[in-house]
């Protein structure tokens, strides 16, 4: 299957667009910049307009999805969307238990941890295009409003998805994850191409629908050795971006505590290698070979520091980008919830400045 005629890449709303052009490697006419959780709880707007509605509901209600998503397009200029959902939307659509609970994050209602758990996953049945229609038609309305500003779609890698299965909850050091892979290799196996399945339609979906690049979220693969990464969570990721290969779109992955593994990231098929902020670019490019653009690393923890600080961090990182292949400046974390949005506003500002 090709990409529709009506998508952003075809009829060339985003072809030339900043973001997709440092996604390939190539010198745009500005650094692109935007922030992972940009859309949340650092906006007014954002907190008005979800009072009393849930966070896996707001996901799943097109209209409010889209506005959320379009909220910090309007404030900060920033050169790319990132679509407004949680990397467990695809696991409820397809039939898991889970709910985000204030303060604690995604909760299952039983964790996942043998063969005949995994077995009842399995017995569910694929992800469908049925159940994904809110995400497609939340997608279609986004980009209908973006005009030449492209949306970046998102997925969690089956490692992260895998390990909040397992775990049942949000864990600090996943050990009953890492127990199975190593304990019950077929079941830790069988889970993980579910979660690679499930995912990878969550994200084709998007891209079908308009998303002019795609990003993969392992948020706790640092937990990981690379040797138990490239055995035990690599093949799956790898799996889950197959749902998008051939679409041409550009494709990240990013993780958090990955500067050991960020080669094998990239070698399960992204294009993209996002670094998070432990990490100075310049190193990053140096591991990957510099034939890899890259996506990054401003300290979130520097965003309450006073302007000059901020200013002179940002102008490093921006100056360390530029030895990579391509670059988007990005955080190399999510936007803090307290985050006072003027100063992302002004961060966009310098980037495109300098």
């Amino acid at each position: 299957m090709s990409l529709p005629v009506t998508h952003p890449l075809v009829d060339g709303r985003t072809t030339n667009s900043a973001l997709v052009a440092a996604y390939s490697g190539e010198a745009p006419s500005r650094r692109p910049v935007w922030f992972m959780r940009q859309a949340g709880r650092s906006l007014p707007e954002y907190r008005a307009l979800r009072e009393g509605v849930g966070m896996l509901e707001s996901c799943l209600r097109p209209e409010l999805a889209s506005e959320i998503t379009l909220q910090p397009v309007r404030r900060h200029d920033v050169d790319a969307a990132i679509f407004f959902s949680d990397i467990v939307v695809p696991l409820l659509l397809a039939g898991v238990d889970v709910d985000i609970v204030p303060g604690v994050g995604p909760v299952m209602g039983s964790a996942v941890r043998t063969a005949d758990d995994v077995a009842r996953l399995r017995d569910a049945g694929p992800l469908t295009a049925q159940a994904l229609e809110p995400v497609s038609e939340a997608v279609a309305l986004t980009v209908a409003a973006l005009g030449s500003t492209p949306l970046i779609g998102f997925a969690g890698a089956p490692f992260t998805l895998a390990a909040y299965l397992v775990e049942g909850r949000p864990s600090r050091d996943h050990l009953a994850a890492r127990t199975l892979m190593h304990a019950d290799p077929d079941t830790w196996r069988a889970l993980t191409e579910w979660a690679a399945d499930v995912t990878g339609a969550f994200l084709r979906a998007q891209v079908l629908a308009g998303a002019s690049a795609a990003q993969l979220f392992d948020s706790w693969a640092g937990s990981l050795s690379l040797a138990d990464y490239v055995t035990h969570a690599a093949p799956s990721s790898a799996r889950a971006l197959g749902s998008v290969a051939g679409l041409g779109v550009r494709t990240v992955h990013f993780g958090t505590g990955t500067s050991e593994l960020l080669a094998a990231m990239r070698d399960v098929g992204a294009d993209v290698i996002g670094v998070d902020y432990r990490l100075p670019l310049d190193e990053a490019n140096r591991r990957l070979g510099g034939r890899t653009p890259l996506q990054g690393n401003i300290d979130p923890a520097l965003l309450q520091a006073p302007w000059p600080v901020l200013e002179a961090h940002v102008r490093d990182v921006l100056a360390r980008g530029a030895l990579a292949p391509g670059h988007v400046a990005n955080l190399g974390h999510g936007v803090p919830p307290d985050t006072d949005p003027e100063v992302l506003t002004r961060i966009v500002q310098l980037v495109h400045e300098a």
